[in-house]
């Protein structure tokens, strides 16, 4: 039986990966934290049940650990890592800060880059020499660009080539793996990540990240303003690359059994999805008319719109890109027939979202 370790266990890509996996009969180890009032195990399985939904998971494979991302040894004993990491291994680092504000810079670099030198630390004093990290980043540690994005490494850069430091502690953390790599002999692979979403089949989605997080907001603003017409900074020939949580899940699940996997592999979509499609789906759905003007600045703002563009200051900095990614290495993870997200398939996920925001204010 393969043993799969998984940090921040409980976040919303590692918690549908670590269903998955039990649902295979994989030996999973979540490392999760304590909450102020639930333990590490009860938070894992709250979560679990909520995203299973009528399936009925064994989770008698499943082993979950309280650590401390930060503290040396997570926390754990030599006793309970000697046990966590016996055998041969597959570790997926998915512990990180989603922030990206300058008042959180010292919390994001702590996390995103001390959480994962600790985590290599405890993985090359613990894991056996034919185990493999995996660490989960972003397709936009590339920053600010626009050219097409390739699957390589990319030198260390200020936060003035970069949208936020979100971005720049992915980036930095990609660079210790590669120092890892060749000075340590470290079994390392890097996916990142493009902007995921909701299933794809169906439409379920408990992400509130991206444009769902723009959706929600946009959403709470016209139930008190049903019918305003508001302009907002986008430019319509933008666009989101999206990746469906079940596609993603495909291609984690695949990674556990391919040997010789690229270093570096992007998870992301195929094709993009214009904004202006994104924005008409979601106009359909909420009582507001949203006009697209890539130069609108704040000055020239009414107070609702100015309000609108503080509320999505992250969302609203991805508004104006057009991304292209390599993906050619996502073909040698062998996922047949993944159903790309298309705009069909998004306003299915927007439909549910909304209504989900409907329902939780009655």
């Amino acid at each position: 039986m393969q043993k799969i370790i998984i940090n921040g266990a409980n976040g919303y890509v590692a918690s549908y990966f670590i269903k998955e996996l039990l649902s295979m009969n994989y030996e999973v180890v979540a490392l999760a934290r304590n909450s102020n009032t639930i333990s590490a195990e009860q938070r894992m399985r709250n979560v679990l049940k909520k995203i299973s939904g009528q399936q009925v998971l064994n989770l008698n494979n499943l082993k979950v650990y309280s650590y401390s991302l930060l503290t040396k040894n997570y926390g754990l004993s030599e006793e309970q890592l000697r046990k966590i990491f016996e055998g041969e291994i597959d570790f997926f680092h998915f512990a990180a800060s989603l922030k990206y504000h300058i008042r959180d810079k010292e919390e994001i670099m702590a996390t995103n880059v001390g959480g994962l030198e600790n985590s290599l630390n405890v993985f090359l004093k613990y894991a056996s020499p034919a185990s493999r990290f995996f660490f989960i980043s972003t397709v936009y540690s590339c920053g600010k660009t626009s050219v097409p994005v390739k699957e390589i490494f990319f030198d260390d850069n200020g936060i003035d080539r970069f949208r936020n430091y979100y971005e720049q502690s992915k980036r930095i953390a990609e660079n210790r793996i590669r120092m890892y790599i060749e000075k340590e002999q470290l079994k390392a692979h890097i996916l990142r990540l493009s902007q995921v979403i909701g299933d794809n089949i169906t439409g379920i989605t408990t992400t509130d990240y991206g444009i769902f997080d723009f959706a929600k907001r946009v959403y709470n603003f016209s139930e008190k303003y049903s019918g305003e017409t508001v302009r907002i900074k986008i430019n319509p020939e933008g666009s989101q690359n999206l990746i469906a949580i079940d596609n993603v899940v495909n291609y984690l699940i695949s990674s556990t059994t391919i040997n010789d996997l690229p270093t570096i592999i992007h998870l992301a979509g195929k094709k993009s999805i214009k904004n202006d499609n994104i924005i008409k789906s979601i106009c359909s759905l909420i009582p507001i008319n949203i006009i697209q003007d890539k130069t609108r600045e704040k000055k020239d703002m009414n107070p609702l719109e100015r309000m609108i563009a503080t509320s999505i200051s992250f969302t609203g900095s991805y508004a104006d890109i057009d991304l292209k990614f390599e993906i050619r290495n996502l073909d040698k993870l062998n996922v047949k027939n993944c159903n790309e997200v298309n705009i069909k398939s998004l306003h299915q996920m927007l439909e549910y979202y909304i209504n989900l925001q409907k329902k939780s204010l009655l």
